[in-house]
């Protein structure tokens, strides 16, 4: 009987000191994924934050987007076909690794799907649009089921920042502004600022599954 006791104490010991250790290693993760993301929360944990280039608009909301694209905008970032000076900063100073971890981490917040049933009918002209650009051919149904995880979900991202994005693919030969897509380019370049506008403004209205989920600043 003491045999068995001692044995009975040896184990609570042992499975104590595991779930110690468990308890002590679970902060460090979090606190890793935290030191990831604290260049990002910035602007984009904060709802209803603008930036100010290449003109004001709203950040774009990335919490639901996917991962897929995150990663391929962040690279794009880095290798310069995307320009601009602040996100090619932080994205060079990203991993590749970092890229992925970050890039699950803002696919897996707010992942709640979009309502199927309130889809607001494009205008006539919005609706001509939009087939001219064969948008829904990549951005998939209600433009939030792209056709592959490198494209991203459209529906009900901020409207400045979707007319700032695609007007963003016109640019040529500017060393700070700009985006190399070529399929974007040829698409876009179709489009008026006006139209390009009416566009993002309907784009924006549309039920979304991407959000902006509060983060404070302070760890």
């Amino acid at each position: 009987m003491k045999k068995l006791l001692q044995i009975s104490l040896a184990l609570a010991s042992l499975f104590g000191a595991a779930s110690f250790v468990q308890a002590k290693e679970a902060p460090t993760v979090a606190s890793a994924m935290q030191a990831k993301v604290a260049m990002c929360i910035g602007c984009h944990g904060i709802p209803g934050y603008q930036a100010s280039f290449p003109e004001v608009h709203k950040v774009p909301m990335i919490s639901g987007q996917n991962a897929k694209y995150i990663a391929a905008s962040l690279t794009a970032y880095a290798k310069g076909e995307r320009k601009h000076p602040t996100m090619r900063g932080i994205a060079l100073s990203l991993t590749e690794q970092d890229i992925t971890d970050i890039s699950a981490f803002y696919e897996a917040q707010a992942a709640v799907p979009a309502v199927a049933d309130a889809v607001p009918a494009p205008s006539a002209q919005v609706a001509e649009l939009l087939t001219k650009g064969a948008c829904v051919s990549c951005h998939g149904a209600n433009f939030s089921k792209p056709i592959d995880g490198s494209y991203p979900k459209i529906a009900g991202q901020h409207a400045d920042y979707l007319t700032v994005a695609l007007k963003s693919y016109q640019v040529e030969g500017n060393a700070v502004v700009g985006r190399s897509n070529a399929i974007m380019a040829a698409q876009v370049k179709q489009f008026s600022s006006a139209e390009l506008k009416a566009m993002a403004k309907y784009l924006a209205s549309l039920p979304s599954e991407l959000r902006t989920v509060p983060q404070s600043k302070f760890r």
